[in-house]
């Protein structure tokens, strides 16, 4: 049985704790109770990570690709021997079902292998010049990178903001969400272990304000990379011009998923119903707004309704739960001022719609049908375990629909049509689109969105380009 560990920070290679630094309770979603505390960072940490991480590009940024690539498939081997205490710790600070925490490994794995291999795939060019000169474009590493990532993927987020600034040859500063530290150091650790040089990656946790102004106030740091939510996301596009740091941004979304009549409904709600409710919907790409074609409307809601009911909520380390606590407190109360507000509004509960139980962060999965345009569900991302279904005429108002809001993150689309799903791709507005499948992502495909949802991509070679710049040379 996977004990929780003790926390602290990792600055240059030392565990940071105590001192009489300022504490944050993790706590375990399932049960309410207090894990640990985390050591939250004091303005000396951060002078101190900075001063490391410009030392640690000073290293890695001359680093061979079979170096960087040596770190990455090794830290990915120890991530598989220690996939079993990773997923426990996952499930134990987010409360995801262990299953779920153990896939998180393994994307973690198969990124860091494509990244291995993307070390040795950063290729420049030469132009073509008159005889006697010669003009070549190279990419190389930003250099020190901010990376903060959220809580609702403990493993994944990290390995994301980890593994492309190393595989780029770029240094790290991470700081993670405070409700999942372990997590995160756990996959730090495998890096370190795999002989990451101890100056090029490194791990606090603080005041998330005060660790954002400190860390982008300084000139050291030439990129953040930040995924999380719309609001935070523009305060922190904003710091960031201060010293023109460059900028990954993977913010929230609203998935609209787009269900005609000639679609297989039956594989459209098996597929959705599973989609909807991982995570207990704490998803950024979470399929959330289903735009139904009249005539298979009713059928594919109460289908979903259905599997609503059917799914086995519980602590994510027992076995058979298939959705977990929510993540924190904040969760469940968000659903019910957006559910409430929109069956207010005239909305139909078709199931959930409450808590469950009295200790920890459960709420049941929920399912919302005929709900009006103006309820503050259909404009704000939901975050959680909540289907809304609403009825469509046609193929035009759908589309609308689904590009009504500012977010353009991932979406979905239902039909057996070929030309209409060639109508869907160009006409759908996201960075994400999946046709009669849910698998958007892959370690060789970018990940990321456009308007609110923010800009540029992680994943896929575009991921370490995102930690590169771009320079042109000219010999005369």
């Amino acid at each position: 049985m996977t004990q929780y560990p003790s926390l602290h920070m990792i600055i240059d290679g030392e565990k940071v704790s105590g001192g009489g630094r300022r504490t944050f309770p993790v706590v375990n979603p399932a049960t309410g109770e207090t894990l640990a505390e985390l050591p939250l960072a004091e303005a000396a940490d951060l002078d101190r990570a900075l001063e490391v991480a410009d030392r640690g590009f000073a290293i890695w940024r001359k680093s061979t690709p079979q170096e960087r690539a040596n770190v990455l498939q090794g830290a990915a081997r120890l991530m598989v021997e220690r996939q079993e205490d990773l997923a426990r710790i996952a499930t134990m600070e987010e409360g995801k079902p262990l299953a779920e925490s153990r896939i998180e490994v393994m994307m973690n794995v198969g990124l860091f292998n494509f990244y291995a291999g993307e070390c040795f795939r950063i290729y420049g060019r030469e132009l073509v010049r008159p005889e006697g000169t010669r003009s070549t474009i190279r990419h190389e590493p930003v250099g020190p990178v901010a990376a903060f990532a959220p809580w609702n993927f403990p493993l994944g987020n990290p390995g994301r903001k980890l593994g492309a600034p190393v595989a780029a040859g770029c240094s790290v500063i991470l700081k993670s969400a405070e409700e999942t530290p372990a997590s995160a150091l756990g996959i730090l650790q495998c890096l370190l272990d795999a002989g990451l040089p101890k100056e090029v990656a490194q791990a606090v946790f603080g005041v998330p304000d005060e660790v954002s102004r400190h860390l982008l106030g300084s000139p050291i740091i030439r990129k953040l990379s930040f995924t999380g939510s719309t609001v935070v996301g523009k305060h922190l596009a904003c710091l960031a011009t201060q010293n023109m740091q460059r900028t990954t941004m993977e913010l929230g979304g609203h998935g609209p998923v787009l269900v005609f009549d000639d679609a297989d409904v039956e594989k459209a709600l098996a597929t959705a119903v599973g989609g909807k409710y991982r995570n207990a919907g704490q998803v950024c790409v979470s399929p959330t707004r289903f735009i139904v074609q009249e005539d298979v409307f009713e059928k594919f809601r109460d289908g979903f309704i259905a599997g609503a009911k059917a799914q086995v909520v519980g602590d994510g380390l027992v076995d058979g739960t298939t959705m977990g606590p929510m993540a924190n407190p904040r969760r469940p109360e968000a659903m019910e001022r957006l559910i409430g507000d929109a069956v207010q509004r005239g909305a139909k509960l078709g199931a959930g719609g409450e808590r469950i139980g009295n200790q920890g962060y459960f709420y049941a999965p929920s399912v919302l049908s005929e709900i009006p345009l103006d309820a503050d569900i259909m404009n704000e991302e939901p975050f959680g375990p909540v289907a809304l279904i609403n009825p469509y005429r046609s193929e035009d108002e759908m589309i609308a629909e689904a590009n009504r809001l500012p977010y353009g993150l991932a979406a979905y689309c239902w039909t057996g049509d070929y030309k209409r799903q060639q109508r869907l791709a160009a006409q759908v507005r996201a960075g994400m689109v999946g046709i009669n499948s849910h698998m958007i992502g892959g370690a060789d495909a970018p990940f990321g969105g456009v308007g609110w949802s923010g800009h540029g991509s992680e994943d896929g070679p575009e991921g370490v380009l995102a930690c590169m710049v771009t320079k042109a040379v000219h010999e005369g």
